[in-house]
Formats: C-alpha cells, structure tokens, sequence
C-alpha cells in the first residue's frame, strides 16, 4: 500500500492493518522529511487519544492530515506505532 500527496509518496508498506476502513502504516515507513508534529488531539472512546502530523510537500501543507495512537488503549494495542491518513492523502 502507499500514501501519496501533492504527487508525493508519504509511506509504503505492505504491512498496513485496516482499522474503521482505514490504512494503518507503521512508523518505519514514514517518508519522515514530510512529517511535522501538530499539536492537535481527539479521544477515540476505544482507541484513546490520537495525536497528529501536518503534511508538507513542496512548500504546502495539508495541516493534521496524519494521525496516530502514542499509547492507544488495550483494545487498539496493535496500532501503536502506526499512522493513518486522511484529508485527500490518496492510498492504494
């Protein structure tokens, strides 16, 4: 599977876990020169609390368009390390 934007390949594995119709790339797949921290948070009720990335790809940015799980609860363990995408973020 691959993340791509902006005409950008962001990550590439072919070890993603689905999760909610979602693409769940681990860490080490990262093409991490794209990848700002955010200081944006949400709560999933069974997964815990998500952190997130902006985008930014030849100077533009796609603000949070990346998201993970530092420490998600029991139930979603085997995302931890993983980061899912959105925001027009293309995967296939």
């Amino acid at each position: 599977m691959k993340a791509t934007w902006n005409n950008k390949t962001l990550a590439e594995s072919n070890d993603t876990i689905v999760i909610e119709n979602n693409h769940y790339f681990p860490a080490s797949s990262l093409k991490k020169e794209f990848f700002q921290a955010s200081n944006k948070h949400t709560t999933c009720p069974w997964k815990g609390e998500a952190s997130y990335y902006t985008l930014e790809v030849d100077g533009q940015k796609n603000e949070d368009a990346a998201w993970y799980y530092a420490n998600p609860k029991d139930a979603a363990k085997e995302i931890k390390g993983y980061v899912a995408f959105w925001k027009g973020v293309k995967i296939g």
